[in-house]
């Protein structure tokens, strides 16, 4: 290998090493507190560090299965609220459940057919929409089908009142289990 060979050589191998310790000391641990880099406490929404950062999952954070204290009515473990949660489930008990989810707020039954009328079946889908017990909190869809002449089970129209009559429903059984829980706790 001539002179000048050997010095390009040695020239990429330094300058590959040096490109190497300077990766690696760009891996390690920051001490700075360089205006720009993220301290996880300020930032453009919160220049002065002073404010607690907000989380997607609101002021408390994501609790799963219960976990510190939180308001009577809401419940501990649930996304939900959970009178209406009990209400949902109280109302709609008669027919078989296909999925509960407590952290979603919905409540899918599976097609009940009432014995007295075999020719119609019911599908009930619950929807809880807010972690407070407010009549516009609870959404019902309600799906028929009828037994067609050939044996298949169509899909058919729905009295528009039985939606808001199951919600009612809902609503009530929720003021009552609320309330027999604040009588319970005065008697304590």
């Amino acid at each position: 290998m001539t002179n000048t060979g050997m010095k390009g050589a040695r020239s990429a191998a330094a300058a590959l090493a040096f490109a190497a310790i300077l990766g690696l000391t760009a891996c390690g641990p920051s001490t700075s507190n360089f205006p720009g880099q993220p301290t996880g406490k300020s930032g453009p929404n919160n220049p002065t560090g002073e404010q607690q950062r907000e989380s997607i999952f609101g002021e408390d954070g994501l609790k799963l299965f219960g976990g510190g204290s939180g308001d009577g009515d809401q419940g501990s473990g649930i996304g939900v609220n959970s009178f209406l949660w009990r209400a949902s489930l109280d109302t709609i008990a008669f027919m078989p459940l296909t999925s509960a989810d407590p952290f979603g707020g919905v409540i899918i039954t599976d097609w009940y057919q009432d014995p007295k009328t075999p020719g119609e079946r019911f599908k009930v889908t619950v929807y809880i929409l807010d972690r407070r017990l407010r009549a516009d909190g609870v959404k019902v869809a309600v799906f028929r089908q009828t037994k067609a002449e050939s044996g298949d089970w169509v899909d058919a129209a729905v009295a528009g009142a039985t939606p808001l009559q199951i919600e009612n429903a809902i609503l009530v059984r929720a003021r009552q289990l609320r309330i027999s829980t604040i009588e319970a706790a005065e008697s304590r």
